[in-house]
C-alpha cells in the first residue's frame, strides 16, 4: 500500500466514528484547534515566511503571494473562524422530515456525514483551517492536498490541528495533508473513489478543469470568478461608483472580486469618468469596447479590450468595461461570459432589479450591493469550504449544511411488503 492509499484508508476506517461524533467533543476540539494556531504562531509565520521567500524567488504574480501571505491578523481570523464554526449548530443528526405511511410505516429522513472529503487547493493556508474545521464539524475526515507554493505553511498548520485532536482522544485520521506535491500524487488521489467520497478543487480555472475531466470521484465545482457590476440607467452614480471600487480593490486576489463592469449608454459619458478617478486612486487598468475607449479617450491606463477579455479573470488591477443599450443586453453580455460566481446590478429602478435576479444564471446576484459579500461568513455560514458554481447538490457559498448528505429512516412495526 503506497503512502498515499494508506492516507486514504484510514480515513475511509474512521469515518463512521468521526460522523458520529458528540457535539460537545468536536466542539472542543475546535476551540482547542483555535487556540494551538496562536500558541504555534511563530512557527506557522515563520514556515510561511520561507514559502513568500520561495513564490517571490520564483517570480510569482503579485495576486498569488497575496492569497498566500499570512500575518498576525490573518492567522487570528483563521483562529476566529473556527470558534465561529464551533458556535454554529451542528446539522448532523437533523431529522429533515417525518411521515407515517398508509400501511403503517414511519418513514424519516435524517442529516448525516457524507464521510470523506477531499480538497485540492493552492496557495490559500486559511484554507487549510477552514476546511478541517467545516469538514469535522459535520462529521466528515478531510484530506487535504495543497499545492507545493504553501507547502512548509500548511505543514506546520496541520501539525497544530491534530493536536487538537489527539489531546480529545478523537483519531487524527480525520484530517490528513498529503505532503507529496508531484503532480502524479495528485492524479492519483483523484482516483481514489473506493475511499473518498467527495472531491472539491479550490483555485484557478486550470485546477479546477484537470480536476473535473480527470476525478473518478464526484466533483463540487468551486468556480473561477468572472464578476460583473452592472450600472443601470437609473443608477445612483456615488452608490455605483462606491460599489464598484469596493467590489474590485478591497482584495484583488479573490474569485468574488469585481472583473468586468457593464454600464448603460444613457449614463456612460457622464459615468465612466467618475468612476475611473476613483479607481485611478488604485491604479486599476480598464480594457475597454470602443465606445468606452472614447469616452476615456486620453487617460492613462485605458486600452482597447480584445475578445478574451469579456470572460477572463484578472485577479489583478484590471477590470473589462463594456457599454451596452439595455438592460437585456446587459443580462446577455453577462449571462454569456460570466462564470455563474456573482453578479451584480447598480440601479434605482424595481422592475430592472427584480428583473436582473430573476435572469442572471449565478449562483449569488446582487442588487445594489458589492460582490464581496459572497462568502461564507457574510452570509452567516461560519466560514466557508468553497463558492459553488455548480447546480446539483450544492451552490452559492458552501458552509454547514453542504457538507451533508442524508439517510432515510424508516421505523417498522413487522410489516412485509405483499
Amino acid at each position: 500500500m503506497t503512502d498515499l492509499e494508506k492516507i486514504c484508508a484510514d480515513a475511509y476506517e474512521a469515518r463512521v466514528k468521526i460522523g458520529t461524533l458528540d457535539t460537545d467533543i468536536k466542539n472542543k476540539v475546535l476551540n482547542d484547534a483555535a487556540d494551538n494556531l496562536l500558541k504555534a504562531e511563530k512557527e506557522i509565520l515563520e514556515a510561511n515566511k520561507r514559502d513568500v521567500a520561495t513564490a517571490e524567488e520564483n517570480m510569482k504574480a503579485k495576486s498569488m503571494i497575496d492569497r498566500l501571505s499570512l500575518d498576525h491578523d490573518r492567522l487570528l481570523g483563521m483562529a476566529d473562524g473556527l470558534r465561529q464554526i464551533a458556535k454554529l449548530a451542528d446539522p448532523i443528526g437533523e431529522v429533515m422530515s417525518m411521515a407515517k405511511r398508509p400501511n403503517g410505516l414511519i418513514i424519516g429522513k435524517r442529516r448525516v456525514a457524507i464521510g470523506v472529503v477531499g480538497i485540492i487547493f493552492e496557495a490559500r493556508p486559511n484554507v487549510t483551517s477552514d476546511a478541517f474545521g467545516l469538514c469535522f464539524k459535520t462529521g466528515n475526515c478531510v484530506i487535504l492536498k495543497g499545492g507545493s507554493d504553501a507547502i512548509n505553511t500548511n505543514i506546520a498548520i496541520v501539525k497544530t490541528l491534530k493536536k487538537a485532536l489527539t489531546d480529545n482522544l478523537v483519531s487524527d485520521a480525520a484530517l490528513a495533508l498529503i505532503e507529496s506535491t508531484d503532480r502524479e500524487t495528485t492524479n492519483a488521489f483523484m482516483k481514489m473513489d473506493q475511499y473518498v467520497d467527495v472531491l472539491i478543487p479550490r483555485g484557478g480555472a486550470g485546477l479546477i478543469q484537470n480536476v473535473v475531466k480527470n476525478a473518478t470521484i464526484p466533483v463540487i465545482q468551486t468556480g473561477t470568478g468572472n464578476c460583473h457590476v452592472y450600472v443601470d440607467k437609473d443608477a445612483d452614480f456615488d452608490m455605483a461608483v462606491n460599489i464598484i471600487n469596493n467590489a474590485k480593490t478591497q482584495r484583488i486576489s479573490v474569485c468574488n472580486a469585481c472583473e468586468s463592469i457593464v454600464v448603460h449608454s444613457a449614463i456612460a459619458e457622464e459615468f465612466l469618468p467618475k468612476l475611473y478617478d476613483k479607481l485611478r486612486e488604485h491604479h486599476v487598468q480598464l480594457h475597454c469596447d470602443g465606445r468606452a475607449q472614447a469616452i476615456l479617450a486620453g487617460r492613462d491606463d485605458v486600452t482597447e479590450a480584445a475578445s478574451d477579455d469579456w470572460g477572463m479573470e484578472y485577479l489583478d488591477y484590471i477590470m473589462s468595461v463594456k457599454i451596452v443599450d439595455s438592460i437585456d443586453e446587459a443580462i446577455e453580455h453577462i449571462n454569456r461570459y460570466n462564470t455563474s460566481h456573482s453578479e451584480a446590478i447598480v440601479t434605482n429602478d424595481y422592475d430592472n432589479a427584480q428583473k436582473f435576479l430573476n435572469e442572471i444564471d449565478a449562483a449569488c446576484v446582487y442588487v445594489n450591493a458589492s460582490t464581496r459579500f459572497s462568502d461564507g461568513n457574510e452570509f452567516g455560514f461560519g466560514a466557508e469550504i468553497g463558492i459553488s458554481t455548480q447546480k446539483l447538490h450544492a451552490r452559492g457559498p458552501m458552509g454547514l449544511e453542504a457538507l451533508t448528505s442524508y439517510k432515510y429512516i424508516i421505523y417498522g412495526s413487522g410489516q412485509i411488503r405483499e
